[in-house]
């Protein structure tokens, strides 16, 4: 989930426990999906209890699986096709629970519709975020641009909804929500002209063919 600023840092402080794990029988894969599981566990157990303190401290035990799987597969010098289809899949099912879990909370024990419905909204963005790349990809473009990447939302939220479960006001939250979604609202904005202007350079005949 890191930033290419971060993950240097992060890299070397996982590195001897990613080999330890290689060392032990561990497959980059089975991390990822532990890490997921953890993930969802966490954002849909105790954050519709209210445990919004205890329940970022448990996903965030476990999201930095996705900093390990890449450190362990680049040990034993696996990349390739299948690791990232299947950590970029299991991306999208943790980004999915976290903010789930969120509007759920605050739909019914949590009495605040205002936040539930800006956590509905970051999640339905942040997945057209996602997906907007992944069909650029797909259709042979580039489209890896915006101001709200993965590991931005993810931190702000986290960050955000374990002090509400210590008490900060939840209208934090729902302002740090607004901006999540505002900030995913034009990523979406200039994936989409990124990709325009890359289809616009394309010779005459040679343009992807749409698809729904």
């Amino acid at each position: 989930m890191l930033n290419r600023h971060a993950r240097g840092f992060f890299t070397a402080l996982f590195s001897p426990l990613a080999r330890w794990l290689l060392k032990i029988g561990v497959s980059p894969d089975a991390v990822t999906i532990v890490g997921t599981l953890g993930v969802v566990i966490g954002a849909l157990v105790f954050y519709p209890l209210g445990q919004l303190w205890w329940g970022t401290l448990f996903i965030t035990a476990f999201i930095f699986s996705d900093v390990i799987d890449g450190i362990m597969a680049r040990m034993q010098h696996r990349g390739g096709r299948w690791g990232n289809f299947l950590d970029s899949t299991l991306d999208r099912v943790a980004d999915g629970a976290l903010f789930a879990g969120v509007a759920v909370w605050f739909f019914t024990g949590g009495a605040n519709p205002a936040v539930a419905i800006a956590a509905v909204v970051c999640l339905v963005l942040g997945m057209v975020v996602s997906y907007a790349r992944a069909k650029a990809e797909a259709l042979g473009f580039h489209a890896n641009v915006g101001i709200a990447e993965r590991a931005e939302r993810l931190v702000s939220v986290l960050v955000v909804t374990g002090f509400t479960g210590l008490g900060l006001p939840s209208v934090v939250l729902f302002v740090t929500l607004c901006l999540l979604a505002a900030a995913s609202l034009v990523t979406v904005i200039q994936r989409i002209a990124t990709v325009h202007r890359q289809s616009l350079e394309e010779p005459d005949g040679t343009a992807s063919e749409r698809a729904a």
